[in-house]
């Protein structure tokens, strides 16, 4: 998972990217709270593990963040003010966690897994999973559609399981190039434009088949899972029917 931290003290960032990425997982450090917006606005995280900033009180940077990325993202405040009125103000402010420092890495790695494993619906223990007419085999890297096997490669299966898992969520090209590439740079905008084609073409994700899988300009890509036109006229002529007519 790709993971923005927000801390000031060097020591303390050093020892929880060292927590996190001994677990798999991408961190990215930010300074200040206005450097974190400003990547926000370009770039897309699984996961925001935020301190008090010096340029800006929590529950106003909870506030911005939930501006800028305008869709959930979970947030953890990771911070020294234990008061309950800083841990309830923030929680009631949209955080999801808050873990007082000082935290051992083990248990700041354990809380942070919780919290993903809820929201991303993962799972070590799980070898398959379902999206619509679609199975995931993780094993084997393969991927069914209606039973039948799709020819995938490994990059593309990993392209493709990325992006069902975020449903609907716009993904950046940071973001894609981190977790399927393992690297942010030196990722040509041609590679990954075609990795795409070649996932929506072999997976058939057009609008005719209820998906759809859209570049945003200047940003990334998001597939969508959208109603058929001829679910969607059966879903019309059902509210049509069932509405009063007015005399």
């Amino acid at each position: 998972m790709r993971i923005a931290l927000l801390e000031e003290c060097p020591d303390y960032a050093a020892a929880t990217i060292q927590a996190l990425t001994t677990a798999g997982h991408t961190c990215h450090v930010f300074p200040s709270g206005m450097a974190l917006l400003r990547v926000l606005r370009r770039q897309s995280f699984d996961l925001l593990l935020l301190d008090w900033a010096s340029d800006m009180p929590g529950a106003d940077l909870l506030r911005a963040v939930r501006e800028v990325t305008r869709q959930y993202l979970p947030v953890i405040f990771v911070s020294t003010r234990g008061r309950d009125y800083d841990v309830t103000s923030i929680l009631d402010a949209g955080a999801d966690d808050y873990i007082v420092k000082p935290v051992s890495g083990p248990v700041l790695l354990a809380r942070v897994c919780a919290l993903l494993r809820r929201v991303y619906r993962s799972d070590p223990a799980v070898t398959h999973i379902t999206f619509g007419d679609f199975v995931f085999d993780l094993a084997s890297e393969c991927v069914l559609w209606q039973g039948m096997p799709m020819e995938l490669r490994r990059r593309e299966f990993e392209l493709a399981l990325l992006l069902f898992r975020n449903m609907g969520r716009p993904l950046s090209r940071v973001h894609i190039a981190e977790l399927v590439w393992k690297q942010a740079a030196d990722i040509p905008s041609r590679t990954m434009d075609t990795h795409i084609s070649m996932v929506r073409t072999k997976l058939g994700l057009r609008p005719e088949n209820g998906y759809r899988l859209m570049p945003i300009y200047g940003y990334g890509y998001r597939l969508e899972q959208i109603v058929c036109d001829a679910e969607s006229r059966s879903l019309e002529k059902h509210r049509d029917a069932a509405t009063p007519t007015r005399h």
